[in-house]
Formats: C-alpha cells, sequence, structure tokens
C-alpha cells in the first residue's frame, strides 16, 4: 500500500496505539517547532518502507519540512512524550522520559504499522534540567548511523528526515537545532517496564507488557508463561543484536536500560563509534569515565541489563501465593538464552567475515586468534576485514600482511587460514564475493561524520546527503577513495560524549 501521490498522510492511515494505553503512560503536548526550517537531508530508502512516494519531501500539498520540523501535524496525529525509568552507568537514575522526543502515532504502511518520531522537538514534562532540544552535530550523527546500520543489516531504528534551523541551542558552545524524524515498529525501552516496576504500579506493568505483547510479541501468548516468553524473547533478540555489534566493530558508547530497546533494535545513537584500530578496550564515549560501556564490555553489560528488565517483570512472572526465589529463578532462566544467541550469531557472523561457509570444532580458536592478532598492534578492523576478503589459498596475502607488524604471527595465523579453506575446497572467486558482501568498505567513522558535521555548520549540506548515499551502500567500493581509506591522524583528535 503507499498513499495516494496527490494527498499527505491523512487519519486513516494512522493508528494511536500507544496513545490508547491512557495518560499513566505519556503526556500528550505538541512539539515545539523551529523558525525557518530547512531540509538537510532525507532517507529514499527509509520512505519506501512507508510506502511513500518519491517526491513526498518537495510536494506542497505534504507540507512535511513544517510538519517533520514540529510546527504543522497531518490529521491523525497525536503527538506525546512517554514516561520511562532506568538505570544510567550501572546505577538508579529515577524517572526519565522522553525528554526531547514526540511520538506522532503510527503510520500503516506495506509492511506493518510504523512509530514516527521527532526527536529535538523541545520540552516535555521529563527534560529535567534539558532544553528538549537537539543540536545539528548530534543529529547529523544520527540520521546517517540509524541509515548506515540498517544497510549492513544490523536492527536498529530509521531515520526518515533530518530538519534544521538558525535557532541557537547551548551545549559546551552555542550551537543550532536540528531535527530527527526516527522510524520503529516500537520505541519502548527496558526503562518503560522499570519504571512502573519501581514504582509499584503493577497494574500499570501489566497493562504496558499486555499491549507489547499484543502487538508486537503475539508468539508469546501462546504460551503458559507469557510473560516470561517476553523476557525469553527479548533476550534472545538483544544477544542477536549484540553479536552484530561485536561482529562489525560498533561501540554504542551509552549502553543504560532506558537506551535498550524492547524490540531488539539499536537506539539513541549518542556517543557511538565504530572501531578504527582494532582495541577490545576502546571507550568511544568520552564521558564514560569508567569505562563501563567500553567495547569489549558490551555484550556482559546487556546481560547486566537483561537482568534490570527481568527484575522489572518479576511482579507478573510470580504468580500469586508462589514461592518469590522460585519465581526469580525462572526470571534468571528466561534471560540466559541470551548468551547462546549471543555466542551462536556472533560465531555465524565471524565465520562469514572469513569466508567459511561450514562449522568446524577448530573455527572459534581460528576466528579468537585472529582478533587477538588484530589487537596485538590496533589493526584497522574494517580495512582488514576488507582486505581479507582478497585472500586467495595460493596466493601471497600482500596488502593483508602489509597491516601487521608482526609478521611470523601473522603467517602462522594465515597457514592455519589457509589450511582450513582447503579443508573446505573453498573457491577463491565465490568465497572473496560471498566475503565482500558480508565486510563493508565502509561504515561511519567519526572523520566521516566530522566532515559532513563540519559542512552543514557553514549551511553546506551536500556533504551529509553525499555521504547517506554512501552509507547506504557499504559493501561497495566508494567512487571517493577517502571514504574507506584510514583516517587521518587529526581523526585520533576527535572525542563524544553524551552530549553529541
Amino acid at each position: 500500500m503507499s498513499f495516494p501521490s496527490a494527498s499527505p498522510p491523512q487519519a486513516e492511515h494512522w493508528r494511536n496505539r500507544f496513545a490508547s494505553l491512557g495518560p499513566a503512560f505519556f503526556t500528550e503536548l505538541p512539539p515545539q517547532g523551529m523558525p525557518q526550517p530547512v531540509w538537510v537531508a532525507h532517507s529514499a530508502s527509509c520512505a519506501a518502507e512507508l510506502g511513500w512516494p518519491e517526491n513526498w519531501w518537495q510536494r506542497e500539498d505534504w507540507n512535511a519540512l513544517q510538519v517533520l520540523s514540529g510546527n504543522a501535524a497531518w490529521p491523525g496525529m497525536r503527538s506525546l512524550a512517554s514516561v520511562y525509568s532506568g538505570h544510567q552507568f550501572g546505577v538508579w537514575a529515577g524517572q526519565l522520559g522522553d525528554g526531547r522526543a514526540h511520538l506522532l502515532g503510527e503510520i500503516r504502511t506495506p509492511s506493518g504499522s510504523l512509530e514516527l518520531q521527532l526527536k529535538g522537538a523541545g520540552l516535555t514534562p521529563y527534560s529535567r534540567r534539558g532544553d528538549g532540544r537537539a543540536v545539528l552535530r548530534s543529529s547529523i550523527r544520527e540520521f546517517l548511523c540509524s541509515e548506515a546500520m540498517h544497510a549492513l543489516g544490523i536492527p536498529s531504528t530509521r531515520a526518515l528526515a533530518l530538519s534544521a534551523s538558525a535557532l541557537p541551542v547551548r551545549r559546551e558552545s552555542l550551537e543550532t537545532a536540528a531535527i530527527v524524524t526516527r522510524v520503529a515498529p516500537s520505541f519502548l525501552r527496558f526503562g518503560h517496564f522499570e519504571h512502573f516496576a519501581h514504582h509499584q504500579k503493577p497494574a500499570q506493568l501489566r497493562q504496558l507488557a499486555d499491549h507489547f505483547i499484543a502487538e508486537h510479541a503475539p508468539a508469546c501468548l501462546e504460551s503458559d508463561a507469557p510473560y516470561l516468553a517476553l523476557l525469553e524473547q527479548v533476550a534472545r533478540q538483544t544477544g542477536s543484536l549484540l553479536a552484530h555489534w561485536q561482529a562489525v566493530g560498533f561501540c554504542h558508547g551509552v549502553m543504560n536500560t532506558d537506551n535498550m530497546s524492547m524490540l531488539g533494535l539499536t537506539i539513541d545513537y549518542g556517543p557511538f563509534g565504530f572501531l578504527d584500530g582494532f582495541n577490545p578496550g576502546h571507550i568511544c564515549n568520552h564521558s564514560d569515565h569508567q569505562g563501563r560501556y567500553a567495547f569489549a564490555r558490551q555484550p556482559s553489560v546487556a546481560f547486566w541489563n537483561l537482568h534490570a528488565l527481568a527484575q522489572a517483570l518479576l511482579p507478573l512472572i510470580q504468580n500469586e501465593g508462589e514461592d518469590p526465589e522460585a519465581a526469580s529463578e525462572r526470571a534468571l532462566d528466561a534471560i540466559e538464552p541470551y548468551k547462546q544467541a549471543f555466542s551462536e550469531r556472533f560465531i555465524a557472523l565471524m565465520r562469514a567475515k572469513l569466508g567459511l561457509h561450514s562449522a568446524q570444532a577448530e573455527d572459534t580458536a581460528l576466528i579468537d586468534d585472529w582478533l587477538r592478532l588484530l589487537a596485538a598492534t590496533q589493526v584497522d578492523y574494517t580495512i582488514a576485514h576488507r582486505r581479507l576478503s582478497q585472500f586467495g589459498v595460493h596466493d601471497d596475502p600482500g596488502a593483508l600482511r602489509d597491516l601487521f607488524l608482526d609478521r611470523e604471527a601473522f603467517y602462522a595465523w594465515a597457514q592455519r587460514y589457509r589450511s582450513r579453506l582447503q579443508a573446505e575446497a573453498s573457491q577463491d572467486g565465490a568465497r572473496q564475493a560471498a566475503m565482500r558482501a558480508v565486510n563493508p568498505a565502509v561504515v561511519l567513522r567519526n572523520h566521516l561524520a566530522e566532515g559532513a558535521i563540519r559542512a552543514a555548520q557553514v549551511g553546506n549540506f551536500s556533504e551529509t546527503q553525499r555521504l547517506l548515499q554512501v552509507l547506504q551502500r557499504p559493501f561497495d567500493e566508494p567512487t571517493q577513495a577517502s571514504d574507506a581509506a584510514f583516517p587521518p591522524d587529526w581523526a585520533h583528535t576527535l572525542e563524544v560524549s553524551c552530549s553529541s
């Protein structure tokens, strides 16, 4: 289904299922628009998923720029900000909520209902000490990375559009405002459930869980224990997500429970980063002084967050009169599949990155030793895997070999790898093509994002638009060689923090 080209999305296209839960779950209020907005970029790919015509953003009758900049509304929209709580850096932070996000409702699409949300659209009751705005710098990063992750095949919220204004916003310095239109089947987080559990509101906790199961996890209704089934589903999806992050070298930077999606999506792009040199201890968030969210710790942090979710759902899992200790054990058992989901997906992804089409007992050691080899001298993670995609069973490893200072260690591993490929009669051409289809040439490195940001801050949005096109085809060799090159020396001075 697509919308008629002559009219914008009308009331019959919109759903407001979250709004139907009632005022305990949100505050209904209009967004605060930006004066004289301009388009920075829009995603044709995301618009196609919505079933919208290609020229949706240009149509005067749609008035899309004003709507997605918070200055107008389409019929059927109900703008609201939801309340949630959560643990931030491992500490209970109390009530949080959509401090700068406005949910516009759900729109019916060919693939089901998708929620649209404006990020940076002004104050809400949950803004706490914030201003409810997002700045152009961080909005470009979120817009580009949302679409880049989707193109990489990693579960993520999407970004439909990005608009900007000269409206001043104070961060470390004076910046300008922007609004990202985000898209997802649901923006529900672990923190939504923690909120009602912490405030001892079992009726609302049950209502929210029942809503989520009915709308987003109906298979759980087939279980005799649907809330345990829900917890297990979230655990498995989260395990798969973290495997994708670790395999591609993605650092989220701020894995608080309020930034964890109930659907296993990458959500809330703030101080994220893709690894340049492979350093398992890399901390991408300059605000993370203790290194809680370092790259190698991400899988264990996700499991910790699942414990917090299990604790929040415990009142639902515990049958009336049942021993609380037994209910707690059942909840812990329900998140245990996270470990298997993570390990199985990670090894499968890494086998694909190494071009192994069969599973052998020695693969785990081969993969682990490859990662140790990269970590020993912090070899560029993306470039190493891309060059590995050129490895020939009977050829000199050439460009790949040149990445390693310890040639003896590299040759020892390469011989094991060569023998492993020969054991499954791997054919160079077919394997190399398959590897290029899973080892990206381009990821959103910080210096690439910074180039787009600096141009945009002086009114030139062409680099953001160009980079979007490149990131949506990450496995193709880019026409601009610098997109896939080693980062320049100045890139090492870039820092991102929670304000990014």
